[in-house]
């Protein structure tokens, strides 16, 4: 298992997983994005996939997530603002949805969702996942716990249809 999540410590992987200390290889950042440009991300998404031959990835956010919230304001995050900006794009993606909703908790927490499904597509864009979805069947999650209640929840990412809608234009092998 590859698990991708938010640098936030109220999340504890092997507790989430109910796993034991080393069965998961782990990466983390402000609000788990999985954006191409990040070589420390691609490194770790390469290793994962290329060396240790994961057979699941999974992205997880979590509702009242302070990068995503960021994203939401108009502020300048001085050098935080090229990272914030990827969540900002998914925004943008999605405006018409987001700003139909009135409430900004729930809008935030749609943001959150959206988010975890757009870093799920940025993952299924990369020649080392494209060759490991051909050759050996990897499956990719999209999860977002919810830190309130204990709930995880399965956003249910199909990654046959993600290949196939990205095929005409990402495909790399």
């Amino acid at each position: 298992i590859f698990f991708i999540g938010c640098s936030d410590s109220r999340i504890s992987v092997e507790q989430l997983l109910q796993t034991d200390i080393g069965d998961v290889f782990v990466h983390r950042n402000i609000a788990n994005l999985a954006p191409n440009n990040d070589f420390n991300f691609i490194s770790a998404l390469n290793y994962a996939v290329s060396h240790l031959k994961v057979k699941h990835i999974i992205v997880c956010g979590h509702y009242n997530c302070g990068g995503v919230s960021a994203s939401m304001e108009i502020e300048d995050l001085g050098f935080l603002n090229p990272w914030i900006r990827n969540i900002r794009d998914v925004f943008r993606l999605h405006k018409e949805e987001l700003e139909s909703i009135k409430d900004k908790t729930e809008r935030a927490n749609r943001l959150i969702e959206l988010n975890v499904i757009e870093q799920c597509v940025n993952i299924a864009k990369t020649v080392d996942v494209q060759k490991a979805y051909r050759s050996r069947r990897i499956n990719l999650h999209g999860w977002v716990f919810d830190l309130h209640t204990g709930t995880l929840i399965d956003l249910k990412i199909d990654i046959d249809r993600i290949m196939r809608e990205l095929d005409s234009i990402y495909r790399l092998v």
